[in-house]
């Protein structure tokens, strides 16, 4: 038993993944999903975290074994973000890792940029019909959330409770 606690200990961040925000305290899990709800990749913090410096720990997570040979694949077709995603590094880390995306700018980016006038550049490329499709990442944390023991945290272990994400996750993937 003390093997196993010793093991649980190695991945158990020191705060379990607990955090204080509005709510009072409990978990943010970040996540990649594809277009069909499933989970690809995630990570667990304190409700207290910004979702901004998790993307290049999730890009690094990610790995999609292929049908054939091959390596897993580890860059999406495309990345359909939110506003928290909107900096010049994320796009920057983007486009270096050859990953097209679809992400809002904030309104300070884009008085930032008017107030620069001919200095402030280009708009990014944005394709709203595109962003609609955004919704399944929303729709995936609510059906993730149709367990009471997700939905709730009933868990002291962040290390337990990703468990279950993951079999949540898995469940999905083979239905």
């Amino acid at each position: 038993m003390a093997e196993l606690r010793a093991a649980a200990g190695k991945h158990e961040p020191d705060d379990h993944a607990i955090g204080r925000s509005r709510g009072g305290l409990n978990t943010k899990v970040h996540a990649l999903t594809d277009g069909r709800l499933r989970l690809l990749a995630f990570t667990l913090t304190g409700g207290n975290a910004h979702d901004s410096p998790l993307l290049p720990v999730l890009l690094e997570k990610l790995s999609v074994d292929r049908v054939g040979p091959g390596h897993p694949r580890t860059r999406p077709d495309h990345l359909l973000g939110d506003k928290a995603y909107s900096s010049k590094a994320h796009r920057a880390m983007l486009r270096r890792r050859g990953i097209p995306h679809t992400i809002p700018e904030r309104d300070d980016e884009k008085a930032s940029r008017a107030r620069r006038g001919s200095r402030g550049g280009r708009p990014p490329k944005f394709d709203a019909e595109l962003y609609k499709q955004r919704n399944v990442v929303e729709r995936g944390f609510s059906w993730l959330k149709q367990w009471r023991g997700l939905a709730q945290r009933s868990d002291k272990l962040a290390i337990n409770y990703a468990g279950g994400i993951t079999l949540k996750a898995t469940l999905e993937w083979l239905t």
